[in-house]
Formats: structure tokens, sequence, C-alpha cells
């Protein structure tokens, strides 16, 4: 996919700018996406002035919910914080008989990236602490979108521990239908039968309770920056509300710059950790599964297949190790 074939875009776009009256004077390629083409797209105003905008069309059958959900996703973080783009407007048009979908957004002008520790704790700090789920429970109204895969995250519930169990199980049945390996699929569900509740019930057990935050998620190294007005920003997002904690389950890869331990250290002097403070390595280790499993599966070149399957390993060794004995000693 690419600018010059786009032969729909241009009056799609116009009939999307959020001022009315606004022209579009020029669409060029701006960054790089695995998985669609991302562009600024320059805009005269009524008045003559002159302003750009962020856009990313993706084509394909998960197009639609990729940019509707990230819309509503950047809705719900605009209610919270600037830290992220405004939200203009998205749609969907037919092109070469192709289904595509576009997001229209502000355009953030970036210095580097990531984003600096103390910023990006900062800025992650607020969206967790004060957004408020409307409906005092963990979910989203809407599917959001991680690489190829539509989030089951898509309900309301009052356990964490039942959220991440949906949301997990998606993802390792994908696993299952790509990796076609049955030692990693027993892993995987006995991951996700016994580690899953024996770390993340804890949390809302015994008079402890956590709040349902808004996440990013998928706040890795390439989704954050600072601004040219020494901000930091993130973007890419495909939210939910979820245990804060959550979110640096990201971090946890060495692939990742955001892996340094300033990151996760000056989130924490923010937003304490949970308590079973003593879980709390294994929980970050749990939450790394979903991003480095979609990696594994979705990620051209990713070499994170076999790390993430002893992944599963430690945390089983840890929580059940009989049934790790069992399970490879019929292996």
């Amino acid at each position: 996919m690419s600018l010059s074939d786009q032969s729909q875009l241009w009056s799609n776009i116009s009939q999307h700018l959020p001022i009315r009256g606004s022209k579009t004077i020029s669409i060029k390629q701006h960054g790089t996406s695995y998985y669609g083409l991302t562009a600024r797209v320059a805009v005269q105003l009524p008045s003559g002035g002159l302003v750009d905008y962020f856009l990313k069309v993706i084509q394909g059958e998960l197009a639609l919910a990729a940019c509707e959900g990230e819309y509503e996703a950047l809705k719900e973080i605009r209610s919270v914080c600037t830290n992220a783009p405004e939200p203009y407007s998205w749609g969907t048009y037919t092109d070469n008989s192709i289904e595509h979908a576009f997001l229209l957004t502000e355009f953030i002008k970036i210095q580097k990236q990531p984003a600096d520790p103390q910023a990006l704790a900062s800025a992650l700090a607020t969206l967790h602490t004060q957004s408020t789920s409307p409906t005092g429970k963990f979910g989203f109204h809407i599917s959001t979108v991680h690489t190829h895969n539509i989030q089951n995250i898509n309900f309301w519930t009052s356990s964490w521990c039942e959220l991440f169990s949906a949301h997990l199980s998606r993802i390792l049945s994908h696993a299952a239908t790509h990796f076609q390996w049955p030692l990693f699929d027993a892993v995987g569900q006995l991951t996700l039968s016994t580690v899953v509740p024996a770390l993340l019930l804890p949390l809302q057990s015994n008079g402890r309770t956590i709040k349902p935050s808004l996440v990013h998620g998928d706040c890795w190294d390439g989704n954050t920056a600072m601004g040219e007005d020494g901000r930091a920003y993130f973007f890419d997002v495909d939210s939910f509300y979820a245990h804060s904690e959550f979110e640096l389950g990201d971090w946890r890869a060495k692939r990742h710059k955001l892996s340094d331990e300033a990151y996760s250290e000056a989130y924490k002097k923010l937003v304490p950790v949970s308590e079973p403070v003593e879980d709390w390595d294994s929980r970050n280790l749990l939450y790394s599964l979903t991003w480095n499993i979609c990696n594994a599966l979705f990620v051209p070149g990713s070499t994170q297949k076999e790390p993430v399957f002893h992944d599963m390993i430690t945390l089983c060794e840890r929580i059940c190790p009989d049934e790790v004995r069992r399970l490879f000693g019929n292996a």
C-alpha cells in the first residue's frame, strides 16, 4: 500500500477534516508502520492559515476495528490528559476492491524517541490515576486492536483476573493456530488455568482492591516520544481499563529501551506497587506475555517465540512446579 495508489483517499480525507471548508493541500508519507501507512496531511484552513494533521491508513479485515478502536481510545485518553494526540475523525472507503480504514488526528511535532523516564512516568501516572471507568469495572466499550489481534476486552467485569484471562486466552488461541507447537499450547493453558488466578486473584481478595485504570495498551519505545514542546507524548494506543501495572509488562523485554530500570522506577515512585508487593515481578512477567506472544506471531523477523515459551515455563515453575514436571514428563 502506498499513497500513489490511493485514488479514493483524498476525497475521503477532505470530507472528514475537523474544520468545515478546509482544503487538503498534500498528503505525504510520514514515519513507518508494520501494519499500514502513516502520513502528514497539510491543510489550508478557511482563514487561509495552514495546519498539519496525522493520518493512519490500514487495509484488510481488521482495518475498521483498528481505526475505530484507536479513535475511541484516544477520545477516552484525551478526557484525562493531553499527552496523546487529539482524534478528529475516522472512516472507511474501498479502493481497487480493497477495504480501507483511516484515522485522522492532531499532528505532534516530535523531538526524540522514546520519551524520557520522568516525563513518561508522570504522563502515564496521570492517565492511570486520574482516569475513571464509566462502569467502575475493567474492560472497554469497544474492541481495540494490537498488531493483528482484536483484543478480547470489550466487556465489563469487576474481576481483573477474568478480563486478563479472556485477553490472554484469545492470544493463546492465535498461537495455537499459527505455531502448531503442542507443548507451547500445553504450557500456555497451564499458565492460563493456574498461574493467572494465583497471581491476579490476590489483588482483589482479603480486603485488597485495585482501581480500573485506563492504559495505553502498547506503550513501547516506538509509541512514545518527547515533543518539541518538551512534553512526553504517547500514540498508537489500544486502550482499555486494566490494572495499572499491566502497562509496565510491555517494558520488560530487553529489545525495548523502556526496559531500562529508570522507567519502571520513575513510575513506581508515582504509583505504588500493588499488594501483594512480593508478587510484582511475577505479575510483570505474566503481563509481558501478551505483547511478547503477539510479537512472535505478528512482527516480521521476531525472535520471541522461544523466549516467551521459557517465560511461561518460569511462571509455571514458580506457581505450580509439580504440574510442570508432570507436563514435561509426558511430553
